[in-house]
């Protein structure tokens, strides 16, 4: 990755893994995954051969969006 690339986001990253977003969101694991390969959700990061991690500002916006349609909705 080009060093431009990593200005992109903000010096104060969190990486979360998939417990942890499983807890934040309300979903289950196999809910999260079905809906990465939907694009309805944010694609993880590769952290090692074995190790995937997600962006927590990228959570919290999906997060954030799902609250405003629901409230558009209601």
């Amino acid at each position: 990755m080009h060093h431009d690339k990593l200005q992109e986001y903000p010096s104060s990253l969190q990486v979360l893994r998939l417990a942890e977003v499983c807890h934040r969101t309300g979903l289950s694991k196999s809910q999260v995954l079905r809906m990465i390969d939907e694009k309805g959700f944010p694609r993880p990061i590769k952290l090692s051969v074995r190790a995937n991690g997600w962006i927590e500002s990228e959570v919290s916006s999906w997060i954030r969006e799902r609250i405003a349609r629901s409230r558009a909705e209601g």
